[in-house]
C-alpha cells in the first residue's frame, strides 16, 4: 500500500497504541507461567508473532473480540517442542526472546523469519545459549536465522556483549528465571539501549520474578514462577509511537491549536526522552502525568544534539524534526540503529534527501542540516520498516507538495491505525 500525504495542519486528541515492547514481554511472561491475562495489549503483526510462538510451545492465547484482553494459558515453565517451524515474520523481538525460550526445550526448535529478519545478527545470543548448556546454531553458520535451538538449557554464568542488542539480555533474563541454575549475565561491553532492559526488569517484578543488577551485569535466580498479582498485567502506552504524534503537533499544529496525546503514562520506557528532545528544540509541551496526557503546539524548532545510544527507535522521528528545524540536528551514538528492520541511519539519510533535506551520514552519527533544507514532496520508500514509514509521513505534513510513502502497510507492526489517527487530527491522507 502507498499513502500520499498532502501539506496539512493538525489539531485535536489522539491516543497512542499500547507499548509493543511491553506487550511482547507480557505475552511471553504469561506463557512462562500457568495462566495470566494481559490487559490492553498491542495487537499488531509483531505481537501476533509472539502469540503464535507461545501457542507453538504448548500455551494457548485467546484474544477478546474487542482486543482489550489476551488470556494466556501458559506452558508453565518449560516449552514443548513445536510441531513445526516457528516463523517470527519481521519481528526481531519475537525471535530473540523466543530463542532463549526454545533453548529450554528438551528437543530442537527451528526459528525463521522474513528476508529482513534473516539478515539480522543473532550470533551472540546463540553463543550464550551454548555456554549455558543448550544448543544454539545458525543453519547457515553466519549467526543469522534460520536458527536451531534447544537441548534443555540449564543456566549458569555467561558473558555477552551489551552493545549489539539489549534484547539478548532480556531473552536470557526471562528464560533464566525458570532454569535449574538461574543465569548470571556478565556484560563484555557497555550496555546500549539500557532502558529496554529496565522495561524487562520492571515487567519481571510485576510478574513476581526476582532479579538483581550486579557490578558485572545482571542475575536472575532459577526455579521461579511467573505469576502477576491478581493474575493480570496491564500494558502502558507506547512512547515510540507517541513520538510521531508529538512530532506532528510540534511541526504542524494549526495556529492557536494543540494536539493532545493520550496514553502517555510514565513508565520505564527510554523513548519517553522524546518529550525532552521536542522541548529542547523549542516546542511547548505539557505533560500531565496523572492523566497520562501530553499537550503540544506548533513552534519554530531549532537544531539540537541527541545521543540515541539508549533510544535507538527515536532516530527516525528526531531526523524528521531536524529536517524542519533551523540549524543542525546531530544524532550521535547511532551505529546500532543500522541493525533494525532496516539500516535506519542510511534509510533516513537517503529518504529525507529525496525530499530535499541536506544530510551528512557517518557510521555512528547522522547530521541533518535543517537550516539548508526546504522539504519538498516526493515519492519515498518506507523500506519495509514501520518507523521509517511513520516518520516520513510526519515530514509530509510540512513538505511543499504531495509526499507518497511506499510500503505504508508496515505500520501494522506497531501502530496499525496510524493513518486513521493522523486523518482524525486533520492530516490529508490518501491510500492507493
Amino acid at each position: 500500500m502507498d499513502v500520499t500525504i498532502s501539506p496539512s495542519r493538525v489539531e485535536g486528541r489522539a491516543r497512542a497504541p499500547p507499548s509493543k515492547s511491553y506487550t511482547h514481554r507480557a505475552i511471553l511472561a504469561a506463557g512462562y507461567g500457568a495462566e495470566a491475562t494481559v490487559l490492553n495489549p498491542l495487537v499488531s503483526a509483531d505481537t501476533k508473532a509472539t502469540m503464535r510462538a507461545v501457542d507453538a510451545f504448548g500455551g494457548e492465547t485467546d484474544l477478546s473480540a474487542d482486543e482489550s484482553r489476551l488470556t494466556v494459558a501458559g506452558f508453565d515453565g518449560r516449552p514443548d517442542v513445536p510441531d513445526d517451524v516457528v516463523n517470527c515474520e519481521n519481528s526481531g523481538t519475537t525471535m530473540r526472546l523466543v530463542t532463549a525460550c526454545a533453548a529450554l526445550g528438551d528437543g530442537l526448535t527451528v526459528l525463521t523469519g522474513d528476508d529482513s529478519l534473516r539478515s539480522r545478527p543473532q550470533g551472540p545470543l546463540l553463543e550464550a545459549v551454548s555456554e549455558l548448556h543448550g544448543r544454539g546454531e545458525s543453519t547457515r553458520r553466519n549467526g543469522q536465522a534460520p536458527l536451531v535451538v534447544g537441548d534443555g538449557m540449564t543456566g549458569g554464568t555467561v558473558s555477552i556483549p551489551g552493545d549489539v542488542s539489549s534484547q539478548y539480555i532480556t531473552a536470557l533474563l526471562m528464560a533464566g528465571a525458570v532454569t535449574d541454575e538461574g543465569i548470571d549475565i556478565e556484560l563484555e561491553t557497555e550496555l546500549k539501549s539500557a532502558p529496554y532492559v529496565d522495561i524487562t526488569l520492571e515487567l519481571l517484578a510485576d510478574y513476581g520474578i526476582e532479579t538483581t543488577t550486579t557490578d558485572e551485569g545482571f542475575s536472575v535466580p532459577g526455579g521461579q514462577s511467573y505469576d502477576p498479582a491478581g493474575g493480570e498485567y496491564e500494558v502502558p502506552g507506547d512512547f515510540s509511537s507517541i513520538s510521531y504524534l508529538l512530532a506532528a503537533g510540534a511541526v504542524a499544529a494549526a495556529d492557536g491549536e494543540r494536539v493532545v496525546v493520550e496514553g502517555a503514562r510514565p513508565s520505564a520506557q527510554g523513548d519517553s526522552a522524546i518529550v525532552d528532545v521536542v522541548r529542547e528544540m523549542g516546542a511547548d509541551v505539557a505533560w500531565d502525568h496523572d492523566a497520562g496526557e501530553l499537550t503540544v503546539s506548533q513552534a519554530s524548532l531549532s537544531g539540537t544534539t541527541v545521543d540515541v545510544g539508549d533510544t535507538p527507535d527515536l532516530l527516525p522521528t528526531i531526523a524528521t524534526l531536524g529536517a524542519v528545524a533551523d540549524g543542525d540536528t546531530v544524532i550521535e551514538n547511532c551505529e546500532h540503529v543500522r541493525y533494525k528492520e532496516t539500516d535506519r541511519v542510511r534509510a533516513m539519510a537517503e529518504e529525507l534527501g529525496k525530499m530535499g533535506a541536506e544530510v551528512t551520514e557517518e557510521e555512528d552519527r547522522l547530521t541533518i542540516h535543517g537550516g539548508r533544507t526546504d522539504l519538498a514532496g516526493a515519492t519515498v520508500d518506507g523500506r519495509h520498516d514501520h518507523r521509517i514509514v511513520m516518520s516520513l509521513a510526519v515530514a509530509g505534513l510540512v513538505a511543499d507538495g504531495e509526499t507518497t510513502v511506499t510500503g505504508a502497510e508496515h505500520v501494522d507492526v506497531s501502530f496499525p491505525n496510524f493513518f486513521e489517527t493522523m486523518a482524525s487530527l486533520g492530516a490529508s491522507v490518501q491510500r492507493s
